[in-house]
């Protein structure tokens, strides 16, 4: 298997893991998110731990597919392939600082009931997670998939019907942020669901691919051609193209 089949598969392996762990993170989270201050059952703390945990499986995911792609988007474009791996780098930080709220509200429920102040800190820290959970899982992943989409459109690493979906889901997804910030709706609601959809098929749909039939081994050649000004200064031009 050549290295770039090795790449295609990785990455595809962690666009799968993203999704499955930010499904699994979401559902789990729910229960302590959305009780009631107060100590939580046993089944709610193991609920919140496990969801702490597939975030944190999310954040690995994240910051992986940012890594594994970097070195053949920047055969072609460099400061996109740059661009990319930073955006994911700051979506994985935003998610973590929410999993550090999830896991710092549970400590206060669990350790501080009677103490003045609790019940405000419960608040603000269930806020903090929902403002992480919109400003990376939204915002941060629109920006990043619309550079790669973009990056994958021009290439051809991909099917272009593929990077499309990248493309409109991204734009897409952002513009759900900015009307969940001035509250048009509830980010887990029906229309922010609905209007999520784009995103999350482009995702599976690179993934499926990236993991079946991996890049486009022609253009991934052609992609190598901007570097071949590094060759001996002698070389004539059609050796450079071969």
């Amino acid at each position: 298997m050549s290295s770039d089949r090795r790449t295609a598969v990785a990455a595809g392996v962690l666009f799968l893991v993203t999704e499955i762990a930010a499904i699994g993170g979401l559902a789990l989270d729910r229960p302590v998110l959305d009780g009631a201050p107060g100590a939580p059952g046993p089944d709610a703390v193991t609920s919140a731990l496990l969801g702490a945990l597939c975030e944190l499986v999310l954040v690995a995911a994240v910051i992986g597919t940012g890594v594994v792609l970097y070195p053949v988007v920047r055969r072609r474009y460099e400061a996109m392939a740059l661009g990319y791996a930073c955006l994911r780098l700051l979506e994985a930080a935003v998610i973590t600082v929410g999993v550090l709220s999830v896991l710092t509200l549970l400590t206060l429920r669990r350790e501080a009931m009677g103490v003045e102040g609790v019940a405000g800190a419960d608040r603000a820290l269930v806020a903090l997670h929902e403002w992480t959970f919109l400003l990376g899982p939204n915002v941060a992943l629109g920006l990043n998939t619309t550079l790669l989409a973009y990056a994958m459109y021009r290439s051809r690493l991909v099917p272009r019907f593929i990077a499309l979906l990248g493309l409109v889901g991204g734009p897409l997804i952002c513009a759900s942020g900015v009307a969940v910030m001035f509250g048009a709706y509830e980010q887990v609601s029906v229309t922010g669901s609905a209007l999520a959809v784009p995103v999350f098929a482009w995702e599976v749909a690179l993934a499926v691919r990236l993991i079946v039939k991996g890049f486009d081994r022609p253009r991934v050649g052609a992609a190598d051609a901007p570097h071949t000004a590094l060759a001996p200064a002698g070389a004539s031009a059609g050796a450079l193209r071969a």
